[in-house]
């Protein structure tokens, strides 16, 4: 893509600091990107929020334009998805899957845009306001500034763009420096679909700087975040009364009991397991499997498993590719050989080759090990039985996490009993915990997060209530 600079209001501004972005799997630079200084994080919330003060788009037009954005996205498919193969380091097959969900971000968020509404409120039903009457409207806050992750940089941000963008916001935008590629392209699309330029504005480089920078100008009414929960922890304590939605870690808890349908267990938490090699915050971590039937479903776990391809990400054929960074492949095979160290026993994988980590199975695991009580965010899945169910829920919920769990089961009964004990955002019964529908509300609990996504539910959390009353 070559030299990419901070996108202010109709211009691309190249500075003089500027940050290679790498193909994450053969280490070549394909494009480097310019760093913001403070006088340009100052430029960038001036430009949003005077194109939040001239109030230009109607709904309708918000609507057509998200609308025309997922159209385009849609023409533009294989370009993003080759985009995001190559700065993730995520599969191609796995990079068009979330080209296909942003598109359905775009969209729904396009329709919200039509439905936000108010409600009238009876205050005439109180004693002596018999001659008043009363109702609420949802008004956008003004300028957003969303903090995006890296490991999927083009839904996430969808998630926190759109819905703004739908509630009548303007955006500040700081994506992950590992993979900002795909922002540049999701600009563009919003552009060439009529967004009016200072609607949406990028700057780039590191939370210690251009984050901190952000949260220090109250100009912002609010923040919009994913990533790790001590990063969600510092933009909570900085931001003070203004509103925060943040998305943060998770150590995901599925049980698999004892007349659960094993082999539709074991492929879901193969397939939810190592998705995007494990880079996901509601990725099948802790499995907890009944005495029972451990082994039978180790062996299946294993199976599927060791069916999946690893290698280079572009190749359509591959399943697991590489992690972001060299420095998080050596910290989860580190975790692994110390879990080893600890008693653990490694069933399958465990290796590292480089960037890339084997999908790795790990028994004998207890919850003290760091691969079951931290988050792993790697290709490590860990087994741990149980007798009891109340037990394996309690276990489950014995985390600072809360962000989604999930159970297998063929009992309606125990499904519902999981569901009301297990101390998570979602629950979700016969599939993994990763599952997630775009238009569902989510998020999490504890140190997982607080507020949730989905375009409904975000317009929600990015607008505000303003109460009218008439004397009549």
């Amino acid at each position: 893509m070559g030299k990419r600079g901070l996108i202010i209001g109709a211009q691309e501004i190249f500075t003089e600091k500027e940050f290679p972005v790498y193909n994450k799997y053969s280490g070549e630079v394909v494009s480097t990107v310019s760093i913001a200084e403070r006088l340009h994080v100052d430029q960038a919330i001036s430009t949003a929020f005077e194109a939040y003060k001239q109030d230009k788009l109607t709904p309708y037009q918000r609507y057509e334009i998200l609308n025309k954005t997922a159209q385009i996205m849609k023409d533009r498919r294989e370009e993003f998805a080759r985009t995001i193969s190559l700065e993730v380091g995520k599969t191609i097959k796995e990079a068009r899957v979330e080209v296909d969900r942003s598109i359905q971000v775009m969209i729904l968020s396009s329709e919200e845009a039509k439905r936000i509404a108010g409600e009238i409120v009876p205050i005439e039903s109180g004693p002596g306001n018999e001659n008043k009457m009363g109702y609420y409207i949802r008004c956008p806050i003004g300028v957003i500034c969303a903090i995006t992750p890296f490991n999927l940089p083009l839904s996430l941000s969808c998630h926190k763009v759109g819905p703004a963008i739908a509630a009548g916001n303007t955006v500040v935008w700081k994506p992950a420096s590992d993979t900002p590629l795909s922002a540049y392209l999701l600009i563009q699309a919003l552009s060439d679909a009529g967004l009016p330029a200072g609607y949406v504005n990028l700057v780039c480089g590191s939370g210690s700087t251009v984050g901190e920078w952000l949260l220090e100008d109250h100009r912002i009414g609010k923040y919009t975040f994913t990533g790790s929960s001590g990063v969600g922890k510092r933009i909570k304590e900085k931001s003070g009364l203004r509103s925060v939605s943040l998305e943060l870690g998770n150590n995901s808890p599925n049980i698999v009991h004892h007349d659960a349908d094993l082999d539709l267990a074991a492929k879901m938490c193969t397939l939810r397991g190592f998705i995007n090699a494990g880079q996901t915050c509601v990725s099948v971590q802790r499995i907890y499997v009944h005495q029972s039937v451990k082994e039978e479903f180790i062996e299946k776990l294993t199976k599927y498993t060791s069916q999946l391809k690893v290698g280079d990400p572009l190749d359509d054929t591959t399943d697991v590719g590489p992690l972001i960074s060299l420095k998080e492949a050596n910290r989860v095979k580190e975790w692994i050989d110390e879990a080893v160290e600890q008693g653990a026993k490694v069933v399958y994988g465990g290796e590292q080759k480089g960037e890339i980590v084997v999908p790795t199975i790990l028994d004998h695991v207890t919850n003290e090990m760091k691969v079951a009580c931290q988050e792993v965010f790697g290709p490590v899945v860990t087994v741990i039985p149980y007798e009891d169910l109340d037990d394996a829920i309690e276990q489950s919920n014995n985390s600072d996490y809360g962000l989604q769990s999930a159970i297998f089961t063929t009992n309606i009964n125990t499904a519902m009993h999981a569901v009301k004990k297990l101390d998570t955002g979602g629950v979700v019964i016969n599939d993994a915990s990763t599952f997630r529908a775009d238009l569902m509300p989510y998020g999490g609990i504890k140190d997982s997060g607080i507020g949730r996504e989905g375009p409904k539910y975000a317009i929600e959390q990015m607008t505000n209530l303003k109460m009218v009353v008439i004397n009549l």
